[in-house]
Formats: C-alpha cells, sequence, structure tokens
C-alpha cells in the first residue's frame, strides 16, 4: 500500500488498546446478566441495531441493557429503518429520474462531458523516479503506455481526484445504484443515513471514505454489480463481508482496492496490457475486479478476520503490482466458470477441462466448511 494512504486497518481504529477495552467492557457486562451475548458472531452492521454497542461503550453509570425488552428493540430497529431507508424524494440527487438505475457506461460518459479540469490540474500521471531507481525502472520495467492512450489513463486519475458531490443528480444515482445492486431493494435510500453502514461504509456519509481513491472508487463498485458477468462476484462478496466471523466492510475494503489500481496505473504496472488491448479503462475495471477476487480468495481459503486487513492489503498490492496479468487470467477464468455453473465464493464446485491445470488458483472454501478455531495460512 501506498504509505501515504491510510490502510483499512488504521481507518476502522483497530487498535490493541481499543480491542482490550471492548474486552474488559463485555466481560463486566457479562457479570451483571444472566444471558450473556457473543458479539463476536454478530455482523458489524447488527452491533448497533442489537444494543450492543452501547452495552459496550456505556460507563458504569450509563445505559443500562436490561431494561430493554426485545419487543421494543424490535420496534425500535422498524421505526429506525422507516426514517432512514425511505425514498428520498426531496433530494436533488433523486429529483431527475428517481428510481432509475445508472450503467457504468451512462456515469463515465456524465464525467468526460462534465468540465474537470480544476482536477485534472492536481494529477501526476506516472511515479517520478530519479537515479539508479529511474535507470532500473528504464531497462527492466513495464513499458511505457502508448501516447493514444494517455488522455483515457488521464481521464482515470482524474475522477479519481473528484470527490462525492451530493448536489450533483449523477452522483446520487450513482450510489443509489449501488446500494439497490446490492441489498436487492426496489426503493431509493437516503444520501445520507446508517444504512451505508450496511454496505460496508464508516458512517452515515459514503463521501469520508474516499480518500485516496475518489469518484473512482464508487464507478469501480457501479462497474461491478452492473456488469452482468461480475454482478454474481460481487454478490458473493457483499455476503462474504457479513460472515459471522470474517466480516469486513465492504465497500471501504472496495475503496483500498480502487487504491491499489490506482497505484498500479501510475506505476505502469498495467502499462503492457493496456497497449495490447489500446484501452485504459476496461483494463483498469478488470484489473480492479481481478484484484478483488484475488482478496476473496485470500480471505476465504486463509480464513483471515478485520483484524489481519491490513496484511492482506499490502501483500495483495505487491502480488497485484507484480502479476497483473496473472490476476486478469484468473479472474476470465474464474468468470468463465461462474457463466456455467462450476465455480462459487460461497461453495466452489472443482474444475473441469482445459483449465482444470489452474484449479488451485479457483478453489473457494464454502461458508460452512470454514472451522473457526483452526489455524490460517500464510498470507501469499
Amino acid at each position: 500500500m501506498n504509505e501515504n494512504a491510510p490502510s483499512l486497518h488504521a481507518d476502522k481504529g483497530l487498535k490493541d488498546g481499543q480491542v482490550e477495552r471492548v474486552s474488559a467492557g463485555y466481560s463486566s457486562y457479562d457479570k451483571d446478566t444472566s444471558a450473556a451475548v457473543d458479539f463476536r458472531g454478530i455482523p458489524i452492521s447488527e452491533l448497533k441495531n442489537r444494543g450492543i454497542l452501547q452495552a459496550l461503550t456505556a460507563e458504569a453509570n450509563g445505559w443500562e441493557p436490561s431494561g430493554v425488552s426485545t419487543e421494543v428493540l424490535r420496534a425500535q430497529e422498524e421505526w429506525e429503518a422507516v426514517e432512514t431507508i425511505q425514498p428520498d424524494t426531496e433530494s436533488p440527487a433523486n429529483s431527475g429520474q428517481p428510481g432509475q438505475l445508472v450503467s457504468f457506461g451512462e456515469a463515465l460518459q456524465h464525467f468526460q462531458t462534465v468540465d474537470l479540469s480544476i482536477f485534472k490540474k492536481r494529477i501526476q500521471p506516472t511515479i517520478r523516479r530519479t537515479g539508479l531507481a529511474a535507470l532500473r525502472h528504464y531497462l527492466f520495467g513495464p513499458p511505457k503506455l502508448h501516447q493514444g492512450l494517455w488522455e483515457e489513463r488521464d481521464l482515470v486519475l482524474t475522477i479519481a481526484q473528484c470527490g462525492l458531490d451530493s448536489q450533483d443528480p449523477m452522483h446520487g444515482r450513482i450510489l443509489q445504484t449501488i446500494y439497490k445492486k446490492l441489498t436487492g431493494s426496489k426503493f431509493d435510500c437516503a444520501l445520507h443515513g446508517d444504512h451505508w453502514e450496511d454496505l460496508g461504509f464508516q458512517g452515515a456519509n459514503p463521501a469520508t471514505d474516499l480518500r485516496g481513491a475518489g469518484f473512482l472508487a464508487l464507478l469501480h463498485l457501479l462497474y461491478l454489480v452492473m456488469d452482468s458477468k461480475t454482478l454474481l462476484m460481487a454478490q458473493e462478496i457483499f455476503r462474504l463481508s457479513h460472515h459471522h466471523t470474517q466480516q469486513f466492510p465492504f465497500c471501504l475494503m472496495s475503496v483500498n482496492i480502487t487504491r491499489i489500481t490506482i497505484q498500479a496505473l501510475r506505476e505502469e504496472c498495467l502499462s503492457r496490457e493496456c497497449n495490447r488491448q489500446q484501452k485504459v479503462i476496461p483494463v483498469v475495471n478488470s484489473f480492479y475486479a481481478a484484484t478483488f477476487l484475488r482478496l476473496a480468495h485470500v480471505w476465504r481459503t486463509q480464513q483471515k478476520t478485520i483484524l489481519d486487513s491490513g496484511f492482506v492489503l499490502k501483500d495483495l498490492e505487491v502480488l497485484a503490482k507484480k502479476s497483473p496479468r496473472r490476476l486478469l487470467k484468473t479472474l476470465d477464468m474464474y468468470l468463465a466458470q461462474v457463466s456455467k455453473g462450476q465455480a462459487s465464493l460461497l461453495g466452489a464446485q472443482k474444475c473441469s477441462g482445459p483449465q482444470g491445470s489452474h484449479s488451485k488458483d479457483l478453489t473457494f472454501t464454502g461458508v460452512c466448511d470454514l472451522q473457526p478455531h483452526s489455524e490460517s495460512t500464510g498470507l501469499i
């Protein structure tokens, strides 16, 4: 990972001291209640709804969870859902065409037509190298991107400088589309609210999590959910992110994958493939999806948890920059097998045919096959 970019581990604030305080708070609560709750097995998005976060963070003279009945909690959950998930018809982002999904091509065309000159001034298309590093890169590094592709590359990097504008109807439609495709909801939702935490953002405002990747992070999510070839993969990774022991913030993890993609593009790791295809954006999208697939594979088979996220992302960045073509080939094989019902993140089947020799790269452990207390293997 880029040293200046905070890791997912750091963003979520998972420090040893905090873990100790949480554990201590839970022990105290366990002593005072006859029916203790094992919060380790509850998804992140459920902790707030069940009142467990309040119990863990309450002071000695603070909130008393034992005084709240299950009926009251259930009613509170239903009321909060009405408040936060109801259609946001008054929002400028929804006033244009409420309820209509937006395709990746339509969103990209929007950015191609608006004035992005202020953001384009900020980009640095390639990494600046000096001395021996520059000589080594010239002699042994990847080829330079063809000049005819510079404009397309610069567009990608410019979008990564743009933030989320709640006053832009297209930005709102993109968020709504991502939400609907991941959750299966038929209704619009508020552009600010706790429901975004269920998708894996850190708070009620998705804009706060786009640092280092900008709006490109949302475009990548839109590509993932609107491309028919990758939608199933996106939904399965989303389900994996809500696993009772291996949970992780889906959207925040995706932002980190986009950040890796940006660095790979700037370091010219994708230039060879871009030159071969004479395209940049399709290669960047596929590389993002392939890297996310690799992360899911490592997460599942090596039984990683949120505490491992910083290490997993660091190793993933090294692999992605070193072997981008390998990741892209693995994605192509995986998607081909998914289309035939031969591969799945949550219930893999054995590969057959000429691609069988690569089955070790495409084997995914099912959720029910995990052993909670088994040792995890080392990172690849």
